[in-house]
């Protein structure tokens, strides 16, 4: 308790040196927390909507499906399986059938991954009930993304053109019955959404589908005969690791953070060392062992990341806690990145997180503290009197 109260005065007594380490620690602390605190906002959010708007429960996959290879969707289709069907208007199961095709927006050519999906699924939260239309017309909808480089809007028509199951071609008008808004690119971006059983009759494929999306997690999933499934661990895998790609971005800009901080106290530790020796050796005169001499210069600088936590709260709690509530705009469009991206982002500042910054800072100013305060151990107390260095 004495070496703290020690600690403490000489602190305060260095007046505006001991304050703008203080500052400057204290930015640390907030950028730390702020960076990672977006990030884990980021990801809670990409995967919710995800899971909302296209994995669910988890899929099935027809085994010859390959997400990453078009050339795959021309065999990538099967029979709904008999367990399966029946389901797709509730909420147990959404098949969806997928084909390439071609779209003819203003004249120009542009190739586009035709889905289709039954209108009064409840699954997703695709809004696929603007699907449902009369006699003779196929309604289609797509995302904001998809109509700002097509051109198109709701109520306008254009042709498309796919190739059925026997390879020959056909084409047909379409009409734009909706544009929703989704922060998921994978359900936006190239795709034109069409009912299933439409689809179906063009493809000259009935009753068939290419991926089977579940309304619940099926941990013990049961095998199905050319179907493979994949539960939501493995559909978000790749926000996974575009995530960690992420953090490692942080964890560089955690570091020079943390090094502009310890180079502050460093400099303090050695500064303070250099012009107190006559103060040191006064401490070895009154009995205090070498030890504790390094003891206390330690505290002290270990004491500049309390006071940089407190004075980090005055500032950074309001700061940290409005752009939780309000978010963080986000200049770029999600596409750009491949996954899931809403134009705000809330970051999330957990417990956690917070105590974790406290300690990982308190630790390694403590370490600094200590480099240089080894130095009074070698000290002579007589010299260290006379104000000479051994």
């Amino acid at each position: 308790m004495l070496a703290f109260k020690l600690a403490l005065r000489n602190l305060l007594g260095a007046g505006l040196r001991t304050w703008l380490n203080v500052i400057v620690l204290s930015f640390s602390f907030i950028v730390i927390i702020w960076t990672k605190g977006l990030l884990e906002g980021w990801d809670r959010q990409a995967k919710h909507d995800m899971i909302s708007w296209e994995i669910a429960g988890g899929q099935y996959w027809h085994h010859l499906f390959d997400p990453y290879d078009p050339f795959t969707l021309t065999d990538s289709h099967g029979t709904v399986p008999q367990q399966f069907a029946g389901q797709s208007g509730d909420t147990s199961i959404a098949p969806v059938l997928i084909t390439q095709g071609t779209i003819y927006p203003q004249g120009r050519m542009q190739s586009v991954i035709i889905k289709g999906i039954d209108p009064d699924q409840n699954v997703i939260e695709l809004p696929t009930s603007a699907l449902s239309a009369g006699e003779g017309e196929i309604p289609a909808i797509i995302g904001e993304g998809m109509a700002t480089s097509t051109g198109l809007k709701k109520g306008d028509n254009v042709i498309l053109r796919w190739r059925d199951r026997n390879g020959t071609f056909d084409a047909s008008e379409i009409t734009i019955a909706s544009v929703f808004k989704t922060t998921v690119p994978t359900v936006d971006v190239g795709q034109v959404w069409l009912p299933l059983e439409k689809l179906q009759e063009m493809m000259l494929m009935p009753g068939e589908a290419t991926i089977l999306i579940t309304g619940k997690d099926m941990s013990s999933a049961p095998v199905l005969d050319d179907w493979i499934y994949k539960t939501r661990e493995d559909l978000l895998s790749d926000v996974e690791m575009i995530i960690k790609s992420k953090s490692a971005i942080g964890i560089i800009i955690w570091g020079i953070m943390l090094l502009m901080a310890m180079l502050a106290v460093f400099d303090t530790q050695v500064l303070s060392i250099f012009r107190r020796q006559k103060e040191i050796g006064t401490y070895v005169a009154m009995g205090m062992t070498r030890g504790q001499v390094v003891g206390l210069f330690t505290l002290e600088g270990a004491m500049h990341s309390v006071l940089a936590a407190l004075v980090g709260a005055v500032y950074g709690i309001p700061l940290l806690m409005t752009q939780s509530a309000r978010g963080v705009a986000i200049p770029l469009n999600s596409s750009d990145f491949g996954i899931s991206m809403a134009e705000r982002l809330y970051p999330v500042y957990s417990l956690g997180l917070i105590a974790g910054t406290v300690l990982t800072v308190f630790i390694v100013t403590s370490i600094v503290s200590y480099w240089p305060a080894r130095k009074i151990a070698k000290m002579n107390p007589t010299e260290a009197l006379r104000g000479r260095i051994q």
